[in-house]
């Protein structure tokens, strides 16, 4: 089969798949199962995919479809809701107190489809379903599944998957080569004084007002430390010592997340901001120490993938959006530092509602159409990566 063929066959599949999908999409949208407990909707799911799918990371699955041998293409649905009490109104909310806000019912339902129409097609390469379960909470999913080797046993060479997002304009798609999210670690800080008496401040080592300094100096450190023109942030989000007015505390604390976009900068702040802490103690002649808990690195899209990914979706009738880059931080990136892979965002809206609520809101509801768009745009990233596999294997043909 020519690629002209596979790619007229395939959309035209996907497309025809999507016209049955607004029954799925509305189950999984109402049974809505949380991080580490989405063993009943990935079974749900398994049971309507054209593969068998063995059990991945405990609550998730991994199939195969098409060539039983050679390189295969891995494409990826998160299974995990989050606990927000919904408020869409529509006849299909949940009701169990967990909700579907950042449209991972969108992308279930668009990953049937998908499997349901490359299942029609002669396919190149083989294309391998994953359904990732704690993609919203740790101990990540994605982290699970590449340290299980599944991966590799399928011989993917390439991943993929694709996002709704209200800030893109439906009927568009973005891309972007290189970063695309950020890495996000836990800064824990901790910092032993000696406790004592308000009135006696001399004879106790009030740990206090080192912490006010640290939380107030850390995050200029951040900007003096790397580029205006490169993303960094730290952020604060929690501090205790302390509870009563007139007790000196022993100990005090306070957390929060480092967000970097390059790999280089992660490292060298990890380094800085160890000395700092580990300096102001000394200085005010304290103990304590900081806790660095790396989590997932820095999402990068890989450049020549993005190439032939956009093709395929100009190909597929989708405008480009401008690259969809934050600090935010999502798991697939542990997927993409090992494979070429490409996280796609697709357009989506809430019908009648204004402003347009974002993700992870008690009223985000994608629009209806938002199934057969992402399953396309999961087609088109299928199409690329085959492309790219015909590049690789004619360059090494062992």
């Amino acid at each position: 089969m020519t690629r002209d063929t596979l790619r007229t066959s395939l959309l035209a599949a996907t497309a025809r798949h999507a016209g049955d999908a607004a029954q799925i999409r509305e189950y999984l949208h109402a049974h809505p199962t949380l991080s580490g407990e989405e063993s009943a909707a990935s079974e749900w799911i398994a049971e309507r995919l054209p593969t068998h799918m063995e059990v991945l990371a405990e609550t998730g699955r991994i199939g195969r479809i098409g060539p039983v041998a050679g390189p295969a293409i891995a494409v990826r649905a998160e299974l995990d809701a989050l606990p927000i009490s919904e408020r869409t109104g529509v006849p299909f909310a949940s009701t169990n107190g967990a909700m579907h806000a950042c449209g991972h019912d969108v992308h279930q339902a668009a990953l049937i489809v998908f499997a349901r129409a490359a299942a029609e097609c002669d396919l190149p390469y083989a294309v391998v379903p994953f359904l990732q379960p704690r993609e919203e909470a740790y101990p990540s999913g994605a982290l699970d599944i590449v340290r299980s080797d599944a991966l590799n046993a399928h011989h993917v060479r390439a991943v993929l998957a694709a996002h709704v997002h209200p800030r893109i304009p439906v009927g568009s798609v973005a891309t972007g080569k290189g970063p695309t999210n950020a890495a996000a670690d836990e800064i824990r800080v901790t910092v032993r004084g000696r406790e004592g008496h308000g009135a006696y401040p001399h004879e106790a080592a009030n740990p206090i007002g080192v912490l006010a300094q640290m939380v107030a100096a850390l995050p200029e450190l951040v900007h003096r430390t790397v580029s205006p023109m490169r993303p960094a942030v730290l952020t604060i989000g929690s501090l205790h010592a302390g509870q009563a007015a007139n007790v000196i505390p022993a100990d005090g604390s306070f957390a929060g997340t480092l967000r970097t976009m390059y790999r280089e900068d992660r490292e060298r702040l990890h380094a800085v901001l160890t000395t700092f802490v580990e300096g102001q103690l000394a200085s005010h002649g304290m103990t304590g120490g900081i806790e660095i808990i790396e989590g997932e690195p820095v999402l990068e899209n890989d450049p020549d993938l993005v190439d032939l990914f956009d093709a395929e979706l100009r190909n597929a009738g989708f405008t480009l959006s401008e690259p969809m880059r934050s600090c935010g931080a999502d798991d697939f990136s542990f997927y993409s530092e090992r494979l070429p892979g490409v996280m796609a965002f697709v357009g989506v809206e809430t019908p009648y509602v204004e402003p347009q609520p974002s993700l992870h809101h008690a009223e985000f509801l994608p629009d209806g159409d938002a199934v057969r768009r992402v399953a396309l745009t999961l087609a088109a990233g299928y199409l690329g990566a085959c492309e790219q596999l015909d590049h690789a294997t004619s360059e090494d043909p062992s």
